[in-house]
């Protein structure tokens, strides 16, 4: 396996590979006002509790250097100051402008612009590198868990949380009311952006287009982690560890 992309192009959203990346940057920085409301409302206010659950089964420290890749606005940070971790040991880092500056720990903890490929940090320097439903807008997941292992310590743990389709057709039917329809209606109602219905359109898109888990836990495998696991939660809400 020497390449693997997330999902396929959907050019409903964009027009082909070389547009992916600016409608992603110019997305997220328009919707960054509205990002933390979206995330409360999709986990009805338990984002930051199960973060830092999932944190600590994945085998997080205080100890521990963190890289939080995509921080967004700062779930899994705040996870990670919840579960011990002092803020001098967590870094977030993300690709756009607006959701760093709307992040929830600005100025008590370091943010650095930048994607997941290529990584700004020198090899070896985190023990847990951590991205909260990201996986789905990277370009291509083995040069991203290539990366993440660069830059962990020998025996550092990765854990990767993302939303995966769910098995049964039952269960399919009634994710895609929820997060394609109920939710981006109940987003709509507050929010401040123009942009918040596509977002939430295009994060529905990109989950009902994601490649499977076991896809993923190969593409660990092919980054040459070790112990690779899945942990579902409600068998939607994947969890996926890794040791480099």
């Amino acid at each position: 396996m020497t390449s693997v992309r997330p999902h396929q192009h959907l050019e409903d959203f964009y027009a082909g590979a070389g547009a992916h990346r600016p409608f992603l940057d110019a997305l997220f920085d328009a919707t960054a006002v509205d990002y933390d409301r979206v995330n409360t409302i999709m986990a009805f206010g338990t984002g930051v509790r199960y973060r830092r659950d999932a944190l600590r089964r994945a085998g997080l420290l205080p100890t521990m250097r963190v890289l939080d890749v995509a921080t967004g606005t700062g779930l899994v940070c705040k996870a990670a100051r919840a579960a011990g971790v002092p803020a001098d040991h967590v870094v977030g880092l993300d690709p756009s402008r607006g959701m760093l500056g709307h992040h929830a720990l600005r100025g008590t903890l370091p943010l650095v612009r930048g994607r997941a490929d290529p990584l700004p940090f020198a090899d070896g320097a985190f023990d847990f590198v951590v991205m909260g439903y990201a996986l789905r807008h990277v370009d291509d997941l083995v040069s991203a868990m290539r990366e993440y292992r660069r830059v962990l310590k020998p025996g550092g743990r990765v854990l990767l949380l993302e939303i995966s389709q769910p098995r049964t057709k039952l269960a399919r039917a009634l994710a895609r009311v929820y997060f394609g329809t109920l939710v981006p209606r109940l987003v709509r109602l507050r929010a401040k952006s123009t942009r918040t219905k596509e977002l939430m359109d295009y994060y529905w898109a990109t989950i009902a287009a994601c490649v499977p888990p076991p896809t993923i836990l190969s593409a660990l495998v092919a980054a040459e982690f070790s112990d690779v696991r899945r942990h579902a939660v409600f068998g939607i809400f994947s969890e996926y560890t890794a040791t480099a």
